[in-house]
């Protein structure tokens, strides 16, 4: 995706609605229609899948080869005919506020990042954005210029910066120590790696003013600045373009998306004092996103609201980020169970992260090795059945594609042909994830030191 892109001066304002006026169909009738559908899939999938059970289960016993079959096929079946039928049932409407001029807070967590506070700080200079925007940056315990870089940014970009001190290392500490100094009704979050889209403030902040009184938080869109660089920063474009935005605007749809994540998100000031902050632990922002929705309130999702960051491009990197997500998820489960959500539609949507370590776990020691053994012409666990998944999936893709390009279509921005990075997508990537998840569990069900970076 072309980041150079990003802010132009002579970029026209967007358009506020995404696409064509259908006829809506209420939320309760989609959810249901996407489950009538979701399980039509299955049943189809169990009948297809009988040979393979009763073959399987000649080797292991029924028992094993249904739990295998469940965790490979079934369930993961199940889940992406759910998300093919949602997206195609989805017709987001038109904003009701389309330039606010509320005014509003940025946070920025920052440490040590003297060399990239000034670029983020320059961004948020350039929002299309008719109120006043103040700019606190947390400088958390840095041993560089961070806080002298964002001061001076501030005085050479002519906006509102202020820097306070938070000694204690942890982004929650920091977050925290800034909601005292908060004194809008609204407040974002911005990683100091992260740069701000042109209309990135104008859309977040409209979406939330569009939103019924119960929404406290909106996330914003996240795609990756960094996508010209190695193969797994290339990789992870398409997992941000396509996979991440896919299961943000499914959760959208149905009003609990599960993670505004503190890269680029928006929130009522006063709902996040009301939950007590940012909680102590490893996914801070999954914490208090399911605190929130555990109070009954709403979480939405803004597409149009595109910010662009920074992915690892090491795998011991993207190892660390990727394992402390799937130990953030565990985190929340802990917090609040799925059966204890208030809402039915949020019951659903974090159940479907309850059973995600049981799908990553067979993948993990049942896929692979079955894979392995399928190149030596054993088709037990991997062959022609489990290729059923496969059509969901390019369906849901390319689904999501045709959203993602009306987004990028609404933005002035253009679509990058990485077309490496998406085979490498398509093919490897999950090969690497579910066995990144895997360590990210079991550090938290044993309680491994944290580690952030």
């Amino acid at each position: 995706m072309k980041v150079d892109g990003l802010p132009n001066k002579n970029s026209k304002s967007p358009k506020p609605s995404l696409l064509p006026k259908d006829k809506y169909i209420p939320i309760r009738k989609k959810f249901y229609y996407s489950h009538a559908f979701a399980l039509g899939w299955m049943l189809f999938s169990i009948w297809f899948s009988i040979p393979w059970v009763i073959d399987l289960g000649g080797l292991v016993s029924v028992p094993v080869a249904l739990f295998v079959i469940v965790g490979l096929s079934y369930i993961p079946g199940y889940m992406n005919a759910f998300m093919v039928s949602s997206l195609l049932l989805d017709r987001q409407p038109a904003l009701k506020v389309t330039h606010p001029a509320e005014e509003i807070t940025i946070l920025i967590a920052c440490r040590n990042e003297e060399n990239g506070i000034g670029e983020t700080i320059r961004y948020i200079s350039l929002q299309d954005y008719q109120g006043p925007i103040n700019i606190i940056v947390i400088d958390n315990h840095s041993t560089d210029r961070t806080a002298e870089k964002a001061l001076e940014a501030g005085s050479d970009y002519n906006v509102n910066v202020k820097v306070i001190e938070e000694a204690k290392p942890g982004k929650n500490f920091a977050l925290n120590a800034a909601i005292p100094h908060v004194e809008t009704k609204w407040m974002i979050t911005l990683d100091a790696d992260t740069l701000l889209h042109k209309y990135a403030v104008r859309y977040i902040v409209a979406s939330m003013l569009s939103a019924p009184h119960d929404v406290c938080a909106v996330a914003g869109a996240v795609l990756v600045r960094n996508s010209r660089g190695r193969l797994l920063a290339r990789t992870q474009e398409w997992d941000y373009f396509l996979g991440i935005a896919s299961i943000k605007r499914l959760q959208g749809l149905f009003q609990g998306t599960l993670v505004a994540q503190g890269a680029f998100s928006i929130y009522k000031t006063e709902a996040v004092a009301q939950v007590g902050g940012w909680p102590d632990a490893i996914g801070e922002d999954i914490v208090l996103t399911w605190r929130f929705l555990g109070n009954g309130w709403k979480v939405y999702f803004e597409p149009l609201a595109v910010a662009f960051t920074e992915v690892p491009e090491t795998f011991t990197h993207f190892f660390r980020q990727r394992s402390r997500w799937a130990r953030g998820m565990i985190e929340a489960l802990r917090v609040i169970k799925p059966w204890h959500q208030p809402l039915a539609y949020t019951k659903y949507l974090t159940g479907c992260n309850f059973v995600m370590p049981y799908i990553d776990i067979v993948y993990t020691f049942v896929w692979l090795p079955g894979l392995v053994l399928a190149f030596f012409g054993s088709y037990w666990i991997v062959g022609m059945t489990t290729l059923l998944v496969l059509p969901l999936t390019l369906l849901q893709n390319s689904v999501l594609y045709r959203y993602q390009r009306n987004v990028f279509r609404v933005l002035e921005l253009r679509i990058r042909k990485n077309v490496l990075g998406f085979f490498a997508y398509v093919l490897f990537y999950q090969f690497i994830m579910s066995p990144v998840s895997v360590w990210g569990y079991f550090q938290e069900v044993f309680r491994a030191k944290r580690i952030w970076k």
